[in-house]
């Protein structure tokens, strides 16, 4: 299927001028019809005009010929013809006065001949009446657009001129975001995602605009959290291989002795490598919807049990209480339980890791719009406002140093929230510093009647 002609335009301006004008072409001609039909009786005015004067010359004796379809009929007082043939009787005038008119047949114009102060005879400039019907409306029509033709062309001209500058103004300020944004993107080809557009509008285009800078808002941050990733990836993986080689070398140079501390060193920093690309993997597959899960009937209060026991071996010497409340005729719920138990490991080993000693960690759960809703508070040091938002990327830490120090790789959070996602529901942190932080998620129940 062909496109349409003005789809060939290569500017928005020259398809909205192109539109006005044609708009304002067809207006004027339509109108021009318009007037032409409403004043098409101008034209058989003048004609009776020119009878008028035909008839007078006549009368007076000036007149060197009638005009073409125009009949001089002179006649008595009494209406008797002396000169000329009517082609229609003529109408019977007794008052000796200047008459115009029409009958069914003829169009005419009556001047009496004085003499003397007498009237003596009356002459007739006559011609065919024009027709009725609609045939002769439409011609009476376009004989006054053919008398007036040149000042309908000129006032068409000078409209669509107004038309077209007024489009062209218009169609400036319209298209300039459009313009602004074909500029940035491509700026943005070239990977400054810094640019903004600036539109005042609130129509379509300022929102195509709004939306144009929340993209390259949005492609910033991505930008920003690619390098900050490959920036930490690097680091994370620097770390462990770095203390490894050195320990070979040592080896190798006879510095240290493959004794069992040395080995356990060099095991426990390949364990940390290893774990950091296993989670790397898990949340790959996680964001990207690869990773299937094993969905089941779980209990939840089994479950904390569980994750609250192992906290308890693998954080011995914090000295902070992990305790349950979580009931036991909670309704199971829809999850993955090595997924879920990866979630709560997680909240809780951060919590138990960033409080005091002498602190507690709580666990929480109840029902809640066909949901189960996790708490996980605990009465630690807290969290910075200016955190939180940032708490559930890649790599994101609070604070560095300890992270490190206690083995944390910074993406554990990050594999909380997608998998939370995963499974439907959504993670949260709050948190007062100095007052400890308190992390919820919800999970679907298993049971029938969960809406």
């Amino acid at each position: 299927m062909s496109s349409l002609p003005l789809e060939k335009l290569p500017t928005i301006k020259g398809k909205l001028g192109s539109v006005i004008v044609i708009a304002v072409g067809v207006t004027v001609v339509l109108i021009f019809l318009m007037l032409g039909y409403g004043l098409r009786g101008t034209s058989q005015d003048t004609d009776r005009l020119t009878l008028v004067r035909v008839a007078r010359r006549e009368a007076v004796g000036t007149l060197v010929g009638a005009p073409e379809g125009v009949v001089i009929v002179r006649t008595t007082i009494a209406g008797t013809i002396l000169e000329g043939a009517p082609p229609a009787p003529l109408p019977v005038v007794l008052d000796g006065m200047v008459h115009v008119g029409s009958t069914q047949e003829l169009e005419y114009a009556v001047v009496p001949v004085v003499v003397e102060g007498q009237v003596t005879e009356l002459v007739y400039a006559v011609q065919p009446a024009p027709g009725r019907g609609v045939f002769a409306r439409v011609g009476a029509t376009f004989a006054f657009l053919t008398d007036f033709w040149w000042q309908f062309l000129v006032a068409g001209g000078i409209a669509a001129g107004i038309a077209l500058l007024m489009a062209r103004w218009l169609a400036r300020g319209m298209t300039q975001p459009l313009r602004d944004m074909a500029k940035a993107a491509r700026r943005m080809e070239l990977g400054d995602y810094s640019v903004r557009v600036h539109a005042k509008s609130r129509d379509e285009v300022g929102q195509l605009a709004a939306a144009f800078n929340r993209m390259s808002g949005e492609l910033e941050q991505l930008e920003r959290s690619r390098r900050d990733l490959v920036a930490n990836v690097s680091h994370e993986l620097k770390t462990p291989i770095t203390a490894i080689r050195a320990h070979l070398e040592n080896l190798l140079d006879g510095v240290e002795q493959p004794d069992p501390a040395t080995l356990q060193v060099m095991l426990t920093q390949s364990e940390r490598l290893g774990r950091l690309v296993e989670q790397l993997l898990d949340l790959s597959k996680l964001e990207s919807g690869e990773l299937p899960l094993h969905r089941e009937e779980v209990p939840l209060a089994a479950l904390v049990s569980q994750v609250v026991s192992e906290i308890g071996v693998a954080r011995s010497d914090r000295g902070v209480a992990v305790r349950s409340h979580v009931a036991d005729d909670l309704p199971p719920v829809d999850a993955d339980r090595e997924r879920v138990h990866q979630v709560l490991f997680n909240l809780v080993d951060n919590a138990v890791r960033f409080t005091p000693e002498g602190g507690e960690v709580a666990i929480e759960a109840h029902r809640h719009n066909g949901s189960v809703e996790v708490t996980v508070a605990d009465t630690g040091v807290g969290i910075s406002p200016e955190h939180l938002p940032r708490l559930f990327e890649r790599f994101y830490r609070v604070d560095s140093a300890r992270a490190r120090e206690d083995g944390g790789t910074g993406i554990g959070l990050a594999i909380a929230r997608s998998v939370v996602e995963a499974h439907g529901g959504h993670i949260k942190a709050e948190s007062e510093q100095g007052l400890g932080s308190v992390f919820t998620f919800d999970l679907p129940v298993a049971d029938a009647d969960a809406s």
